[in-house]
């Protein structure tokens, strides 16, 4: 089909084509360890994985079947398990429930076959034991580790494929081995071998093999389920076209999830595709408890809509580093807004036509022309876009374009006295544009609405209790509105007016916009309505908190820029175990420091810093002596 995909493997976009050359795509996606509450960061991987998986499906017309493992026993469940003091099942079921109803809140579509680890044991010591046989694995004190020398020696296996440059990262080795086993390390022959079956210690959950008591490594979980899948379907030794995970996992886990699976099966290459979503990051910093920049998925949805934050995924490329904050957050509802506004105006010009072919003339002009092209281009540019590695930034883009040239065109229509909308022109374009953001999950496959966003409403309920609401506002609005105008009180009529649009109107699902000479007002889901108006009264307050720290900060430099260099220098402070301490304690003649607080004098670099401090202080203080001269 022509579509071009970014392959870890090779750290190149290969053309993409099956192993079978069909559209059968057989794809296996790492699933949550789940010991806690789902972040962003899942929300980053599923959700972007959610994407492409609808594009390969709903645009090149792909038969994908995904597979996607939950591990439920890991040192991080155990850990956690003991510290609540429950189960490390009723840890695991609870966390994995709340995973797939987050996920189901953001509209990610379930996998078609959903593995666990604790329902494998049996199949994960018998793929431990075919490891052994074949001189590839052995068994130490009770665990079994991967013989990496051995399979790095034998014919047709490379080890390391993703991440050959971290082949000797001991950080990583052990941050993949988990915590709870760094004690059985000496037990390896060599430092990069890694363990298939862990001997479980007093109190921790095992299960019987031939080498006694214990439980899976971690790695080894998701070459044996991957496996196993995909040979029950007829695939040779259960090989995949596409392997999907975060790029965190690529070493040590993909890399030896690989040298397993290719030391059990003796092929030479287990995954055809793996593909690696990007680092999320929060406002730049790694998200961590500790920075109390962590946010959970549930936490996100109660400030932006599932809509938003997909949104906002689909402006950043899948597998580039992004950054989730206010700012990408505001954007994102921006692009959410131009759509919105898009199917508005698409569903006003074609409600004021009369029908897709009214008695009016339907000859085109240029405009109908113009129109009629921007739509085929645009048509190229998202099949060029989707074919470049997914590339739904230029999706966004493309699609922006053609509203754009939808505004040029019901604006043009709207200034002519008589030239009138065609309406078949305007619809091709609002049902291109709704194609996409439903290839795009944008707006649910079973929303029932032709085109354009779908809003919550209920056709069912009987006209009193539809239009109560509506009425009880109403009568509420014209009270007011009459009182002012006996009091001649035209300020109070205008006012009465605007709190009726902005305040009274949206929690009924309706937006009402004043325009030169009249009034448009147009459909929407209440709940959306009322949440853009809770942000944009935030947005404000924000502005104006964002402006009031700019003139206190201004107003701070402006005092500090007062004290000379060599007064300055003397004056600053750090913090010392909590506690506010003069970073120098003495000087030279010419006002630089030469010793810390400590009394420690200071080095080269130290020195370097110290002459930064001092040069940026002078500079300040020059313009304010020179600012001050200018003014007498």
């Amino acid at each position: 089909v022509g579509l071009n995909m970014m392959n870890s493997l090779t750290r190149e976009k290969e053309p993409f084509v099956t192993m079978d050359g069909d559209r059968h795509v057989r794809w296996y996606m790492c699933g949550p360890t789940v010991y806690d509450a789902s972040h962003m960061g899942h929300a980053r991987t599923y959700l972007g994985f959610d994407i492409i998986r609808r594009i390969l499906t709903n645009y090149f017309g792909y038969n994908v079947t995904l597979c996607m493992n939950i591990t439920d026993i890991d040192d991080k469940i155990i850990d956690r398990a003991n510290t609540r003091g429950i189960s490390i099942t009723e840890l695991s079921r609870k966390y994995e429930q709340e995973f797939h109803e987050d996920m189901e809140q953001l509209n990610v579509l379930p996998p078609d076959v959903l593995t666990r680890v604790t329902e494998y044991m049996d199949d994960i010591v018998t793929y431990i034991n075919d490891i052994i046989i074949k001189g590839l694995a052995y068994e130490s004190n009770g665990s079994v580790y991967f013989a990496v020398e051995e399979f790095s020696s034998a014919a047709n296996h490379q080890y390391c494929k993703l991440c050959p440059e971290q082949v000797n990262n001991a950080e990583l080795l052990a941050e993949g081995e988990g915590k709870l086993t760094q004690e059985f390390t000496s037990d390896k022959r060599s430092p990069r071998d890694f363990a298939l079956w862990k001997k479980s210690k007093s109190g921790e959950p095992s299960w019987s093999s031939p080498w006694g008591e214990g439980r899976p490594g971690w790695h080894i979980e998701c070459s044996v389920m991957a496996s196993d899948v995909f040979t029950q379907m007829g695939i040779p030794d259960g090989r995949m076209d596409i392997h999907s995970g975060g790029v965190d996992l690529k070493f040590p886990h993909h890399d030896n999830e690989m040298a397993q699976a290719e030391a059990h099966s003796g092929c030479a290459q287990w995954v055809n595709y793996f593909v690696h979503s990007g680092h999320l990051h929060i406002q730049g910093l790694k998200m961590s408890k500790s920075l109390k920049n962590f946010i959970t998925i549930r936490q996100a949805l109660e400030i932006n809509t599932a809509r938003q934050i997909r949104f906002c995924f689909l402006k950043h490329q899948y597998n580039a580093p992004m950054d989730y904050g206010d700012n990408t957050l505001r954007g994102a509802m921006d692009t959410e807004k131009k759509f919105v506004e898009f199917f508005h105006n698409v569903k006003a010009a074609l409600r004021n036509a009369g029908g897709l072919v009214s008695d009016q003339a339907q000859r085109w002009g240029d405009e109908e022309f113009a129109l009629d092209a921007a739509t085929t281009a645009c048509m190229k540019k998202v099949d060029k876009a989707f074919r470049d590695d997914f590339d739904t930034p230029g999706v966004l883009t493309a699609l922006s374009d053609l509203i754009k040239d939808m505004n040029k065109y019901l604006e043009a229509v709207e200034i002519s006295d008589t030239h009138k909308v065609i309406a078949l022109v305007v619809r091709r374009a609002g049902l291109f544009v709704t194609k996409i953001l439903k290839v795009l999950g944008l707006i649910p496959d079973n929303s029932g609405v032709e085109m354009g966003f779908p809003f919550d409403g209920t056709d069912d309920v009987n006209r009193e209790e539809a239009l109560a609401p509506i009425l009880d506002v109403l009568m509420s609005f014209r009270s007011t509105v009459r009182d002012a105008a006996r009091a001649k009180d035209m300020k109070g009529v205008l006012t009465a007016c605007d709190e009726f649009r902005d305040d009274d109107l949206p929690p009924l699902g309706i937006r009402l916009e004043d325009k030169t000479g009249t009034s448009v007002w147009k459909l929407e889901d209440a709940a959306k309505l009322v949440l853009e108006r809770e942000q944009a009264i935030a947005q404000k307050l924000q502005k104006e908190e964002e402006k009031r720290k700019a003139v206190e900060i201004a107003k701070l430099k402006e005092e500090a820029a007062k004290i000379s260099p060599i007064e300055y220098m003397t004056q600053i402070l750090i913090d010392v175990e909590n506690i506010k301490v003069k970073k120098y304690s003495k000087f030279g003649e010419d006002g630089m420091p030469t010793h810390f607080h400590d009394g420690e004098e200071l080095k080269k670099n130290q020195l370097k810093t110290a002459k930064k401090e001092f040069s940026a202080q002078k500079k300040a203080n020059d313009k304010y002596m020179k600012k001050m001269e200018q003014q007498k």
